[in-house]
């Protein structure tokens, strides 16, 4: 299976090179590091660690991802890794996401919520609000989730049917609900979580944590009044 590896980054010259160190090489077979807008030496790093470096000056996590495939495109690839470059997530747990890819599963979510979770690394905001999404997907779209977690993979085909449009903090939701809706076959496996390398830029500030909660909610409901 042809695996490609996206990771937006904004500022993470602290933790890209750990990111990159840690994936399971022999498993991708290649690593993109969306560079959105960084004023620190994220993307230089990130080329030194072997990964191709995409810049998306537009600022949104969302945003990012959307380059991330709009790069993927003309590689080919059977399936996408979504990972976050503060190494918050354990790159080598990719191998079960990718394990139940192989099994026939479209979407796999890493689940902090199921795994191992270093105390401190789930915010008591991140910890409610992902309770609370969840919550709604199951009461308006009748799937169980347990965590939003960015750590994913995804056959391609299903991600280019799924048609993403987020640019920012609904991007997550986005894709779960879009699932659902779609009749995928979704499966999540548990995943490790430690403290980030840095300050969160969503649930680290109340302006974020604000933000992104108005987003994922807004996003639910919004696809809950469309066929």
């Amino acid at each position: 299976m042809k695996i490609l590896v996206i990771i937006p980054a904004y500022n993470e010259c602290a933790s890209i090179g750990h990111v990159l160190s840690d994936i399971p090489l022999d498993l991708v077979s290649e690593v993109i590091v969306v560079d959105n807008g960084s004023t620190d030496d994220t993307a230089m790093l990130a080329e030194a660690g072997g990964a191709t470096v995409v810049s998306e000056p537009q600022r949104g996590y969302g945003k990012a991802c959307l380059t991330g495939i709009d790069y993927a495109r003309t590689r080919n690839p059977e399936a996408i890794v979504f990972l976050d470059g503060d190494y918050s997530d354990f790159p080598g747990e990719m191998v079960q996401l990718v394990e139940k890819l192989v099994e026939g599963f479209d979407l796999v979510i890493g689940s902090r919520a199921l795994g191992d979770a270093e105390k401190g690394a789930l915010l008591p905001q991140a910890r409610w609000g992902n309770w609370l999404a969840v919550s709604l997907v199951k009461l308006l779209f009748g799937y169980q989730y347990s965590d939003l977690g960015p750590f994913r993979a995804i056959s391609w085909q299903k991600l280019e049917e799924l048609g993403m449009v987020d640019e920012n903090f609904g991007w997550t939701i986005e894709m779960q609900v879009k699932a659902v809706r779609k009749g995928l076959r979704i499966a999540e496996v548990p995943v490790s979580y430690r403290k980030r390398i840095g300050v969160s830029k969503v649930t680290g500030t109340l302006s974020g944590t604000i933000q992104a909660g108005y987003k994922i909610l807004y996003t639910i409901f919004r696809y809950s009044l469309t066929k």
